[in-house]
């Protein structure tokens, strides 16, 4: 089972100045359109090829996507190279709607 984080649980970590390792796993367009700030994109289709970009130095990734499916994928991939990851349940669009009502829904 891959370990998801809710969004208010996030906003908790950062509001207390936690560091987080934001991975965004969508396509440059969505995450051109809108992104959590600070986070890295590195979409799905590209995340095996490219896992040793992924250096969390000790803090969490979460893995995100736009409703918390790609997202599920994305950590499952992290896992297996070693690196703990979680995904954000929901994705950025439950993030928007319990969160951040500023970040654009599409």
């Amino acid at each position: 089972m891959i370990p998801q984080i809710q969004p208010a649980e996030l906003k908790r970590m950062l509001d207390a100045g936690q560091l987080v390792l934001l991975l965004d796993v969508r396509q440059p367009d969505e995450h051109a359109f809108c992104a959590l700030p600070g986070s890295v994109l590195i979409p799905l289709g590209e995340l095996a090829a490219r896992v040793e970009e992924v250096q969390p130095d000790g803090v969490p990734v979460v893995v995100y996507c736009h409703h918390g499916v790609r997202s599920l994928s994305g950590a499952a991939i992290l896992i297996r190279a070693g690196i703990e990851a979680m995904s954000l349940a929901g994705g950025i669009d439950r993030w928007t709607l319990t969160v951040d009502p500023n970040v654009p829904r599409y």
